[in-house]
């Protein structure tokens, strides 16, 4: 056993020696003595201030505020201002582009043909009364048997596009496919109401014929009106209404037969 001994006494001996070990050593000594010398502090404790963060030390401002009426600071008014932001903010209607004071008064403007058109108003994209309209009068047509609403989109927007360029060629401002839309929209109401006479009775015979004739005027006569006032087109009202008539006919085609 003394030999097994030795044996394991050489060969845990070694020459090598790590650099910085002394100071490592000489660190550790110094430590222990350190921590003496803070054992024998007893009744001191690190500052408070050594653990805060940052933000804790900034000298404390009083609030100078009341209850019911607080004081914010420029930087938390900065962080709310957003909320003072929804305040400024327009309706959801008006930022969609529907108006129902306008809709209804082009409205009224389609029923009476005498009454004069405001251009202002008039010269507006608005497609939320056409669009209820032409499914009125599919709706109408459907309640009289006649499954059309195809051929009332396909002839609306190739309608809107001849009088497109034709108002063009006409008028020296100009107009937009959108105003053109809207002004032969609305000026269909007229004939909603020839498709619901539709549902009642029918209109193949000389009294379907004259109401037709009727509703055809009435609504070249009011889209006529209301792209003159529109567009400055005193004087040329009859050529506007004649392409108008043509358009119209072909809406109380669908109707009739």
């Amino acid at each position: 056993m003394s030999n097994f001994e030795q044996f394991h006494i050489d060969f845990y001996q070694s020459s090598y020696t790590i650099d910085g070990q002394e100071e490592s050593y000489n660190t550790y000594g110094s430590n222990e003595n350190d921590g003496g010398s803070r054992k024998s502090q007893t009744g001191q404790q690190p500052p408070d201030s050594a653990f805060a963060p940052s933000e804790m030390l900034l000298p404390s401002q009083s609030y100078t505020g009341q209850i019911l009426h607080p004081v914010y600071s420029p930087d938390t008014r900065s962080h709310l201002s957003y909320a003072d932001g929804f305040d400024d903010e327009p309706p959801l209607l008006e930022e969609l582009g529907i108006n129902f004071e306008h809709i209804w008064q082009k409205t009224l403007t389609v029923l009476n043909p005498m009454k004069p058109a405001d251009g202002s108003i008039m010269n507006e994209t608005d497609l939320t009364g056409p669009l209820v309209f032409c499914l009125a009068l599919g709706g109408t047509l459907l309640l009289a048997g006649k499954v059309h609403f195809g051929y009332v989109y396909g002839m609306s927007a190739i309608g809107c596009l001849a009088m497109h360029a034709l108002l063009n060629l006409m008028s020296v401002p100009g107009v937009s496919h959108g105003c053109v839309a809207s002004v032969l929209g609305y000026c269909l109401l007229p004939m909603v109401i020839l498709s619901s006479s539709a549902v009642i009775f029918s209109l193949q015979g000389t009294l379907g014929t004259l109401l037709a004739l009727f509703i055809i005027g009435w609504c070249s006569l009011s889209a006529s009106k209301i792209f003159t006032s529109a567009l400055a087109m005193e004087g040329q009202q009859l050529l506007i209404a004649y392409p108008c008539a043509l358009l119209y006919g072909l809406f109380a085609l669908l109707t009739v037969f």
